[in-house]
């Protein structure tokens, strides 16, 4: 979206928009932390309509590069003024009170498009709020703009690009915001940021915090990729109700941040005092008093802490068994990374149990962890998918078409098949430029004549990943969390639904670009993650943040 587009829709002039900052201005939002804002509001530094005047000022500059945004709210400077009276009048909403928060595009909204990045839903205003967004704004949140994001999530095509869609394009890593220079690129950018949610924007202060959705890595993957803190919450501890589905069994909302701290206040922010009578899974956890995540925030956890190194294949690479092959491991910058974090650790305090690997990467042939991969693109479709798990090809079919069904006369299409359709006959449109195999393979879903399988495949993923995965490596070493390679646990955690907190601690090359003459690619981003059982959160933050402390290795984009 063109970045004056954005200035007009928003209400600010294209003077406004590129008029850089007073050199004596006393509040910026540059890298400003949730606290920060608050307290300048409280002290009266500032106010919510000059952080949102602010943050749009950098959507319109910055946008053209970066293309965070697929929409941007034309309301955000009312809401801030909205806040602003009601802070004069001695009414403070909750923690995020004025403070300009993106959505993920796959969360309804009913004040702006929900589209999921799809041109079939281009203009969909959903006819309900998603309960998060109710949520957010009941702590006070002005909701500024939805970002980009791989297409539905990354449920339409195999081999589609991170925080690509046929609606928005793609997404720019702000670490390096260039063009792929390789002869034949189709127009992604050199620096892959991560999918499917994004952490663009909030990595280039264009908002304070965003929240994004995680079926599988797409929290954890973009804040690694944006040098972002990323909250992948217990499946259910947030409600999926207004969330565009993939499947229910492992979809999650959860924050994406520049530190512990705001991560934590927006999790608290997003999590209910009660169960959702919309989605049975928030009954799975219990909220700490007053959702206050930010009272786990302790220097000192670390202490004493019991960290396990899971080695084998997430470090090291592993014999595949009946081969001669192997599976995994490190390549040597990522290994280096993962040493220098391992010796912060123990210079904290941890106690490091190395190696506390999972039973489920060195089990018999055809029952590891790598051996049963999720049904993906062609060669997973029937026929084809006697060794592979068909939860997610399932899940799509029954829970989008019941997404669909909730929209009610609101839902330009009404099943996935009609989805599938629509793409064909707009393809001149962009709608195939990756094809939709995932689409493919989850609509010849018999939801009946499959369920059976799809009951063995759920509980073999569950087992793989949780009871003979983290589970068993948690119990038999006595662990408080596995420290994970950047967002490289993610698929392991996701089966049984664990959270798992990523705090961001390096760059590694990026050799995407390797090659081109005179083209010089700049590092990649590189995250360190802690993960444990269900409900472990606040755990899992009290580590996380006491990380962060010790090692403070977060560096802002250079954007000018």
């Amino acid at each position: 979206m063109h970045a004056l587009t954005i200035a007009a829709l928003a209400g600010v002039t294209a003077a406004q928009a590129v008029r850089p900052q007073p050199a004596t201005a006393p509040f910026t939002v540059v890298e400003a932390t949730i606290a920060d804002m608050r307290t300048a509001m409280e002290r009266g530094r500032t106010t919510s309509r000059a952080i949102v005047q602010q943050s749009l000022d950098r959507i319109a500059r910055y946008e053209g590069r970066l293309n965070a945004a697929i929409t941007v709210n034309p309301r955000a400077l009312e809401d801030a003024s909205a806040r602003d009276e009601e802070r004069r009048r001695g009414r403070i909403r909750g923690p995020l009170h004025g403070i300009p928060i993106a959505l993920k595009d796959n969360i309804h909204t009913t004040d702006m498009a929900t589209t999921g990045g799809a041109l079939a839903f281009a203009g969909l205003i959903p006819p309900y709020e998603a309960t998060l967004t109710t949520r957010l704004r009941a702590a006070g949140a002005v909701i500024i703009a939805k970002t980009v994001l791989t297409e539905l999530a990354n449920w339409v095509a195999s081999d589609m690009p991170t925080n690509y869609s046929s609606l928005g394009g793609f997404g720019f890593n702000p670490y390096d915001p260039r063009l792929d220079p390789r002869p034949g690129s189709d127009g992604r950018p050199v620096l892959p940021p991560g999918g499917s949610s994004s952490g663009i924007g909030t990595a280039a202060s264009l908002w304070a915090a965003n929240v994004g959705t995680e079926t599988s890595g797409s929290i954890l993957n973009p804040a690694s990729r944006t040098m972002l803190v990323g909250i992948k919450p217990t499946v259910g501890r947030i409600s999926r109700y207004g969330v565009i589905p993939i499947t229910a069994d492992q979809d999650t909302p959860g924050p994406l941040a520049r530190t512990v701290a705001d991560a934590a206040t927006l999790l608290g922010a997003l999590e209910g005092d009660a169960p959702d009578p919309h989605d049975p899974a928030t009954r799975a956890c219990t909220a700490p008093p007053r959702r206050d995540y930010t009272a786990f925030l302790r220097p000192g956890a670390l202490k004493g802490a019991r960290i396990g190194v899971p080695r084998a294949f997430f470090y090291d690479p592993v014999q595949i068994p009946g081969s001669r092959g192997t599976a995994g491991g490190l390549g040597e910058a990522e290994r280096e990374v993962m040493t220098a974090a391992i010796a912060a650790l123990t210079q904290a305090g941890a106690i490091i149990v190395d190696p506390a690997d999972l039973p489920s990467v060195r089990a018999p042939a055809g029952d590891t962890l790598d051996d049963w991969p999720v049904c993906n693109g062609l060669s997973g479709a029937k026929g084809r998918d006697g060794r592979c798990s068909t939860v997610f090809k399932y899940g799509m079919k029954r829970d989008f078409n019941a997404w669909l069904t909730s929209l009610g006369a609101a839902a330009p299409v009404k099943s996935l098949t009609e989805l599938r359709a629509w793409n064909r006959a707009h393809e001149a449109e962009g709608t195939l430029k990756y094809g939709q195999a995932q689409l493919d393979i989850s609509d010849e879903v018999d939801l009946d004549a499959d369920r059976e399988r799809y009951l063995r495949d759920r509980a073999k993923d569950v087992r793989l990943g949780g009871r003979d995965g983290i589970d068993a490596a948690l119990r038999a070493h006595r662990l408080d969390a596995l420290l994970f390679p950047g967002p490289f646990g993610a698929a392991v955690a996701a089966k049984p639904g664990y959270p798992t907190v990523i705090v961001p601690f390096a760059t590694v090359p990026n050799t995407g670009a390797g090659g081109v003459p005179g083209f010089e690619a700049q590092p990649s981003p590189f995250g360190v993650s802690f993960t444990a059982g269900a409900c472990s959160e606040p755990r899992l933050i009290a580590l996380a943040y006491a990380f962060e402390q010790a090692t403070k290795r977060r560096r802002p984009p250079v954007l000018d």
